[in-house]
C-alpha cells in the first residue's frame, strides 16, 4: 500500500533502466549528462549490481591475439574491427568520464602466454597488426620473450609472450562504486533490491512491475532500457542469450611476486593479473561449457581445482600461495559476439543492451551512449 506522497514522488518517471551493472548506470549516466532536468530511474534486483559488474577480474582490454584470430573465423575483418573499435572506444569513454584515479586505471599493458599448441597463431602475428594498424596507427602485438623468466612462467609451457602496450587494469570496485555516485550527484534515483517481473504497455507508456522483499512496486516510465544481460530472458524468453559463469580467485600477498599487468591464455578463456602483491586469476569456462552455462552464482571443484593446478604449474611454479577468495560471475553469449542493442520488436518504448560477450568493462559505457541516443530521440 502505497501513501499519497509515495504515489505522486516515486513511481512515475522520464526513463526508468532495468539493472544497475556496468550498462545500466552508463545508460543512467549518458541520459543525465544530455538531459538533465528528465526524471531518471534504475532499478536493480541486488543489494550490490547482480551479475559480473562487480564479479569481474578489472582488465581493460580488447582482445588478445589468439582470441581476436579465433573471432576471425566465426566473423568478417570488417566485423571484427568494429567490434574492437567498440571496445577501445568504450574503455576510452568510461576512463574519460570517471577519470582514471578514481577506477584505479593502471596502464600495465597486456600479455598473452603462447603454449606449444598456440604457437602457429603466431604466424599471423603480422597480418593482425596490419588489420589493427588500421585503428590505432601504431603496432598493438609484440613478442617479449625475455620477460617469460622475468616473470617466474614455467618455459615448458610457455613458449612464446605477447605484449599489448595498449591494455591495462582497473579496480573493479572502486569503478562501479565511482559510477553509482556519478549518476547519483546528476539526480538519478537507484533502487535496490528490487526485481522486475514484468513490463507492458499501458496508457502509452511502459508499466514496470517490480518485487522487493517489503512490498510490491508498480513505476511507470515514457522510455524503459533492459540491461540486464545473461537474466534477460527471465523478461524475454525468446533472446539469443546463454549465460556463462566465470569463477575467479584470488591469492593471499605473495612476498615478492613477480607477475606484474594483465596475462591472457588460450584465447582469453584464461586471464590473471596482480593486484598489489596478490594475484587473481580467472576463467576455465571453456573445460566445462554446458555446467558453466548457468546463473548460479557459486564455484565449483571442477574449475577452481583446474586453476589452482595452472598457478601451481604454469604460472607460480616453486611459488608457494594461499587461495584467499573465490567467487563467480555471470556472463552473457551469444550465437556471435555482438551485443543486442535495439528497440524491443514488439515494444517500441523498450530499449535493450544486452549479451556483453564477456566485455562490459569495455564496451559498457559505448552502449549506454547508443542506449541514451536510441531512447532520447525516439517518438
Amino acid at each position: 500500500m502505497l501513501s499519497f506522497w509515495e504515489k505522486t514522488s516515486f513511481t512515475d518517471y522520464d526513463y526508468l533502466i532495468i539493472g544497475g551493472g556496468i550498462v545500466g548506470l552508463s545508460t543512467a549516466a549518458a541520459l543525465a549528462e544530455r538531459q538533465p532536468d528528465k526524471r531518471i530511474l534504475v532499478i536493480e534486483r541486488g543489494i550490490l549490481p547482480l551479475g559480473a559488474s562487480t564479479k569481474n577480474a578489472g582488465f581493460a582490454c580488447f582482445g588478445s591475439l589468439t582470441e581476436l584470430l579465433a573471432d576471425l573465423r566465426v566473423m568478417s575483418e570488417e566485423q571484427l574491427l568494429a567490434l574492437v573499435e567498440l571496445r577501445w572506444k568504450g574503455l576510452l569513454r568510461l576512463r574519460q568520464r570517471l577519470g582514471d584515479q578514481r577506477i584505479g586505471y593502471e596502464p600495465v599493458g597486456g600479455y598473452e602466454l603462447i603454449d606449444e599448441q598456440s604457437v602457429h597463431n603466431l604466424e599471423q602475428l603480422p597480418s593482425v597488426n596490419f588489420k589493427l594498424f588500421k585503428l590505432f596507427k601504431q603496432t598493438v602485438f609484440t613478442l617479449e620473450n625475455d620477460k617469460i623468466r622475468e616473470f617466474g612462467f614455467n618455459a615448458q609451457y610457455c613458449k612464446s609472450l605477447l605484449f599489448n602496450n595498449l591494455e591495462g587494469v582497473l579496480h573493479t570496485g572502486r569503478m562501479m562504486k565511482s559510477l553509482w555516485q556519478y549518476v547519483s550527484e546528476r539526480g538519478v534515483h537507484i533502487v535496490t533490491g528490487c526485481q522486475v517481473r514484468e513490463l507492458h504497455e499501458q496508457a502509452g507508456k511502459i508499466r514496470v512491475a517490480c518485487q522487493s522483499i517489503a512490498q510490491t512496486m508498480v513505476f511507470d516510465a515514457e522510455k524503459v532500457a533492459v540491461c540486464t544481460n545473461a537474466f534477460t530472458r527471465e523478461l524475454f524468453p525468446t533472446l539469443d542469450i546463454q549465460p556463462g559463469r566465470g569463477q575467479v580467485l584470488i591469492t593471499e600477498p605473495i612476498p615478492h611476486l613477480r607477475v606484474r599487468g594483465a596475462f591472457h591464455m588460450q584465447e582469453g578463456y584464461y586471464y590473471f593479473r596482480h593486484v598489489g602483491n596478490c594475484l587473481l586469476f580467472g576463467g576455465g569456462r571453456n573445460a566445462d561449457f554446458e555446467g558453466e552455462s548457468t546463473t548460479r552464482f557459486e564455484t565449483t571443484p571442477l574449475i577452481m581445482d583446474l586453476l589452482e593446478e595452472k598457478l601451481r604449474h604454469i604460472i607460480l611454479p616453486n611459488t608457494n600461495f594461499r587461495v584467499a577468495m573465490r567467487w563467480a560471475g555471470i556472463m552473457a553469449f551469444g550465437s556471435d559476439k555482438q551485443p543486442i542493442v535495439c528497440p524491443h520488436p514488439t515494444l517500441p518504448q523498450v530499449f535493450l543492451g544486452v549479451r556483453m560477450g564477456g566485455m562490459g568493462v569495455a564496451i559498457g559505457s559505448m552502449i549506454g551512449e547508443q542506449l541514451a541516443d536510441m531512447m532520447q530521440h525516439a517518438s
